[in-house]
C-alpha cells in the first residue's frame, strides 16, 4: 500500500516531465511515443516494461540496425542522460511488478546466460533505481554490473535504499562516475559465494536497450 501511494505521488510529480519528454519523441521520432519489452521479475517473472523511445529504427543496408549511438539524436541523448525516458517505468511500480530501488530489469535471456547469479539477482524486485547504476552504470562491465546487483540484494535495507535514491539524484546532475572500491567489494562478495560452488557466471553478458 506504501509502495502504490508513493508511485501515485512520484507519477504526480512525473506528470509535467512525462507530458513534455512525449511531445519531443513526437516531434524527434514519430510514432509510436513508446516502446515495450518484455524483462524478468520478481522469481523470473516475466513482465512487461515501458520506456519513451529514445533511438529511431535506422538499419544498414543487410536490414541490421545500427549501433545505439547512431541511433540516438542530441535530443534523445539529453532525454536518457536525464533518465526521462525511464518515468513510465513508474507504472510498473504502481501495478507492483517494479519497486523503486533494486536492480535494474534484464531480459530473460539474458538471466538465463548470467547463469546462477542471475537468478539470484530476482530474488528481488527490479528497481527503477539501482546499486550498479550509482556506481558506474555505463561505465561497468556486464559482470561487475552483475556482481554490484548481487551485493545488494544480500545487503540491502531501508536506508541503503534511500542512499541509492540520493545518489541516483546526484549521478543524474553530474554525471556517471565508476567507484572501483565498491564494485572490488562487490566482486569479493560474488566470489565469497562462489567458494565450494561448482558452476561460474558467464563472462559475456549481453545487455539489450531498444
Amino acid at each position: 500500500m506504501v509502495r502504490a501511494g508513493f508511485a501515485i505521488v512520484l507519477l504526480i510529480l512525473a506528470a509535467l516531465p512525462m507530458a513534455l519528454t512525449a511531445l519531443i519523441v513526437w516531434a524527434v521520432l514519430g510514432r509510436p511515443i513508446l516502446f515495450m519489452q518484455t524483462r524478468a521479475g520478481l522469481d523470473t517473472t516475466p513482465f512487461t516494461i515501458y520506456k519513451f523511445r529514445s533511438m529511431h529504427d535506422t538499419r544498414d543496408t543487410e536490414g541490421n540496425l545500427l549501433p545505439d549511438e547512431d541511433r540516438a539524436t542530441p535530443v534523445t541523448k539529453l532525454i536518457r542522460r536525464l533518465r526521462f525516458d525511464e518515468l513510465p517505468q513508474l507504472v510498473s511500480i504502481l501495478r507492483g511488478d517494479m519497486a523503486l530501488v533494486g536492480p535494474r530489469p534484464l531480459w530473460p535471456e539474458t538471466i538465463e546466460e548470467i547463469g546462477r547469479l542471475g537468478y539470484h539477482r530476482c530474488r528481488v524486485r527490479p528497481g527503477l533505481a539501482g546499486w550498479a547504476q550509482v556506481n558506474g552504470a555505463t561505465l561497468l562491465t556486464n559482470p561487475q554490473k552483475v556482481a554490484l546487483d548481487v551485493w545488494y540484494v544480500e545487503n540491502r535495507n531501508f536506508l541503503l535504499d534511500v542512499r541509492i535514491l540520493f545518489m541516483s539524484v546526484g549521478t543524474v546532475l553530474f554525471g556517471e562516475r565508476l567507484n572501483e572500491k565498491r564494485v572490488q567489494e562487490a566482486e569479493a562478495f560474488v566470489a565469497s559465494l562462489n567458494e565450494g560452488r561448482s558452476g561460474q557466471p558467464a563472462q559475456t553478458v549481453t545487455e539489450r536497450g531498444e
